[in-house]
């Protein structure tokens, strides 16, 4: 879903809330090891520069050309352009081999994904015991009561015409298939709600 987001990148890069570094220093706590990080989907790169304060190394992959270009530059952030047709052997080379991953992360980004395919490869690359998976998405805005309401409104008129995958962001994951074991934060089907500030536009 690379063109969706590639002509606006500069802009998608400054409007996105920010992350709470307290989010990354619980999901640094529920790993054994903090050698190696892979953001997948990392867009303007937001979750691989705050993983990369708590972790020696983030491999940050997306199939956007112009969102990469954007990406905020981190000295232990380093980013990899890949296609929807990078084969799992080639992504698993990229990280280093099986078992090498500590912390595998998406922002924003799981429901365009070929999930079988993505729990395949996360499933081979995250190190045994000690690996953890974490996918977080944010939709509900709210701004003022003014515009909390055009945008309901805009939003429930538009459902029709997007894309179904966005269905599981729009749900909050609940119906997102998750097929790993609980850290205790959150599970398939009961994700863990988080509220993101972006204070200025």
């Amino acid at each position: 879903m690379a063109g969706l987001f590639d002509k606006q990148s500069e802009l998608y890069a400054t409007a996105r809330p920010d992350y709470p570094p307290e989010w990354f220093a619980k999901l640094a706590m529920l790993t054994t090891h903090h050698k190696l990080v892979w953001d997948v989907g990392t867009g303007n790169g937001q979750a691989a520069v705050c993983a990369a304060e708590h972790y020696d190394m983030v491999i940050a992959t997306d199939v956007s050309e112009a969102q990469i270009r954007c990406a905020t530059v981190h000295p232990k952030v380093r980013y990899v352009q890949t296609s929807v047709s990078t084969a799992a052997d080639e992504l698993v080379r990229l990280l280093g081999g099986e078992g090498m991953v500590d912390l595998v992360i998406v922002a924003q980004a799981v429901h365009w994904f070929d999930l079988p395919f993505f729990y395949s490869v996360a499933t081979r690359v995250l190190r045994k015991p000690g690996g953890v998976i974490a996918v977080w998405g944010y939709n509900d805005v709210e701004v003022s009561p003014v515009f909390d309401s055009v945008f309901k409104l805009f939003h429930a008129t538009t459902l029709p015409y997007w894309d179904p995958r966005i269905l599981f962001l729009f749900d909050a994951y609940r119906s997102l298939p998750f097929p790993f074991e609980s850290v205790g934060v959150g599970s398939e089907g009961n994700p863990e709600m988080l509220d993101l500030e972006k204070e200025k536009f």
